[in-house]
């Protein structure tokens, strides 16, 4: 069966959901295909809180622009730096398709977001900057009342007043091209058993492949078997988009070796069941033993790499222990979204016990920890210096000794929240092939697109998605109408 669009959208998160308005607002007919049903639908959005690196609707953070170019890559020749100071047009294919945090596409995130903040208000989305589970932090978030659910559905109700047909349980399989290779559509299947033709330009809004378990230890390695998607909407993520547009010559971008992490609670099943709690407490590993400076920085900045670090201890896994003295910490609950109670106990050596590690190692290390504290005012809402002296590794804030009942304790491992490799695309949100050239009528837009090295800049992700889905269903629709017009 043959369907015929001017552009066809893969995914309806919040890339696929902006590109397909803006693609309906531009006069296109437009359809968009899911994998997940009607009730599943939003992909990794519809689970998030969706924050965004925002003063508000009008302003990004001040460190917006600069967290993304000091992670621009590792190790980079400084002659694609030098070239890539010149404009746009001047630069090489070389530094056009190479794979790096391009300057070009961040400015024109920032350019862009706040005028994409203002249209999604438009379209009746309100934004807040009320308190949140990160109880320290060290830039400014808004996000939208009601989640990333909210966006979901507030553009899929415009997307429907627009005339956009959605194919849910529907999977895109192939891009299709002509005898010139110019993109013309793509194959895709539907729950019935349906083999499906759709003609148009495509957009690719599909999300990265945290779904698909063979990726991840292509790209991953061994540690990939201690990882699960954050929420429900990842495993829905299988990396056909990028498959599909390296299939036909796509450029890659983003760190293929990493992804966004999350530390979380492995015995809850409820979506990002996070728990980040543990600049309260210390981290040991399964031999009971502390790994890393628990209280480095505020929780926002350092959750990535801690996360990190436990996915490559053994088993993937660690313990959080606390004491008491967690209660001084104003509404520390809200940090810690897992629906599993900790395990208790009323002392150290009972609570090592109970979660299985061995009694001694867990006592020496408590013991350790607790005689490099020192003393100093607790001030548990901003890094407040209170650090441990003489010990290895350090934990730099917050270091209250362990010495007061009810001890608890949570498993901790870490969660893909979204891959990090994906396409090469420009500033319009136009596939590049390796010669930093545009492939005809293929844009992409969202996770599955290659913006991050090393670490993720915080409450990001949806706004990118926002703005390249918005840029890239314009410009569709524009190519769309030009194309008739020529006919």
């Amino acid at each position: 069966m043959t369907l015929d669009y001017d552009v066809v959208v893969v995914g309806c998160g919040i890339a696929g959901l902006s590109a397909a308005v803006a693609a309906a607002e531009g006069g296109a007919k437009v359809a968009v295909l899911d994998r997940a049903s009607f009730d599943e639908r939003g992909g990794n959005t519809r689970w998030t809180e969706a924050f965004m690196r925002m003063k508000s609707i009008d302003e990004v953070a001040d460190d917006f622009a600069e967290h993304f170019m000091d992670n621009a890559g590792s190790h980079l020749d400084p002659e694609i730096i030098k070239e890539a100071a010149r404009p746009y047009e001047d630069w090489s294919p070389i530094v056009k398709a190479h794979g790096f945090t391009d300057p070009e596409v961040i400015g024109r995130l920032v350019e862009d977001a706040p005028s994409t903040l203002n249209w999604l208000t438009g379209l009746g989305i309100t934004f807040t900057d009320m308190p949140t589970y990160l109880l320290t932090q060290s830039t400014t978030r808004i996000c939208p009342i009601g989640g990333g659910l909210a966006l979901v559905e507030v553009l899929t109700k415009k997307a429907e007043d627009l005339g956009v047909t959605f194919h849910f349980e529907t999977a895109a399989r192939r891009l299709t091209q002509d005898a010139l290779g110019t993109v013309t559509g793509l194959l895709a299947d539907n729950a019935k058993g349906e083999k499906l033709a759709f003609t148009g330009k495509v957009i690719l809004a599909c999300g990265g492949y945290q779904g698909n378990a063979e990726m991840q230890a292509r790209y991953f390695g061994e540690r990939a078997r201690y990882i699960r998607p954050i929420a429900r909407g990842g495993y829905y993520n299988r990396g056909e988009g990028i498959q599909m547009a390296l299939d036909v010559g796509a450029a890659t971008c983003g760190d293929f070796s990493e992804y966004h992490a999350e530390p979380i609670d492995p015995r809850s099943g409820v979506s990002e069941p996070i728990v980040f709690n543990f600049p309260y407490g210390i981290l040991v590993d399964t031999s009971g033993r502390r790994f890393i400076d628990e209280a480095s920085h505020t929780v926002d900045f350092i959750y990535e790499n801690v996360a990190r670090q436990i996915n490559k201890l053994p088993g993937g896994m660690a313990w959080l222990i606390t004491d008491a003295r967690l209660n001084e910490v104003p509404n520390w609950q809200r940090s810690v979204r897992s629906d599993q109670k900790p395990i208790e106990a009323t002392s150290i050596a009972e609570l090592a016990e109970k979660i299985c590690l061995d009694a001694a190692a867990l006592g020496a290390t408590v013991t350790a920890f607790n005689a490099a504290t020192r003393e100093g005012t607790f001030n548990p809402l901003q890094c407040d210096g209170l650090a441990t002296e003489g010990l290895t590794p350090p934990k730099s804030n917050w270091a209250l000794p362990l010495a007061s009942a009810p001890f608890k304790a949570w498993p901790v491992t870490s969660a893909v929240c979204f891959t990090f490799g994906g396409l090469r695309c420009n500033a319009n949100a136009e596939v590049l092939n390796h010669d930093g050239r545009a492939i005809d009528n293929l844009y992409a837009a969202g996770e599955l697109t290659g913006i991050y090295y090393k670490r993720y800049t915080g409450a990001t992700s949806v706004l990118r998605g926002a703005v390249f889905g918005r840029i890239a269903g314009r410009l569709a629709a524009e190519g769309s109408r030009k194309a008739a017009s020529a006919a």
